[in-house]
């Protein structure tokens, strides 16, 4: 993401092994001759372009989120027509899978180390706005993003919750602070754990707030 890199999906294997971008020809239909090549060619460079494009505006306007930012005039829109798009297209079945693994971890990536650059109630206190803000500006917005995407086993919103709790909670060790708080423990962090609660949560955190 830094020194205006252009961003494409790593997904140039697997396209090499489903033969992307080909369209099967009708049955029957003559082998193309020569002189078609390049058309051909022309026209498979195209989609894949477009699709590389679309793919760089969802990723771009997901980190900007992450990072604090909003989405322009109707760039929702935008964002779900190229959805739309790549579900059309053989990069569909990766969606959800590039969202947690890297769009998503890359957001959350910002926010662990910002809240590891406190320490004691500071890094309560930060916890408690950064949940605050994912809570009600960034996973709303994550969901609008990806509308498009239905019918998964888990929703946007379930994926990006468990990967808040995984690599954010479960890396700020709470059960090694919250004992040392003097004040009283800040409503979003124990709205927080009930929300995010699974057996992945220390036992002695959820005793400390509920």
């Amino acid at each position: 993401m830094t020194g205006g890199s252009t961003l494409v999906p790593p997904f140039a294997f697997p396209f090499q092994k489903m033969g992307s971008f080909r369209r099967p020809r009708p049955r029957f239909m003559s082998s193309p001759v020569l002189s078609d090549l390049p058309r051909f060619q022309a026209a498979r460079q195209a989609l894949q372009l477009s699709s590389n494009s679309a793919w760089n505006s969802v990723q771009t306007a997901v980190i900007n989120v992450f990072k604090g930012g909003g989405l322009q005039n109707n760039e929702l829109y935008a964002l779900n027509e190229n959805i739309r798009r790549l579900l059309k297209s053989e990069l569909g079945s990766f969606i959800t899978d590039y969202f947690q693994n890297q769009l998503l971890a890359k957001g959350l990536l910002f926010i662990e180390e910002k809240v590891k650059l406190c320490e004691g109630e500071d890094r309560i206190d930060l916890l408690s706005e950064i949940w605050d803000h994912f809570f009600t500006e960034t996973l709303p917005t994550l969901q609008a993003i990806f509308y498009p995407v239905q019918g998964q086993e888990l929703t946007i919103r379930q994926i990006a919750l468990l990967g808040f709790r995984d690599l954010v909670l479960l890396k700020v060790k709470l059960e090694e602070i919250l004992p040392l708080v003097q004040t009283k423990i800040p409503p979003s962090i124990v709205q927080m754990l009930l929300i995010l609660q699974r057996g992945d949560i220390p036992d002695p955190v959820l005793r400390l707030v509920c």
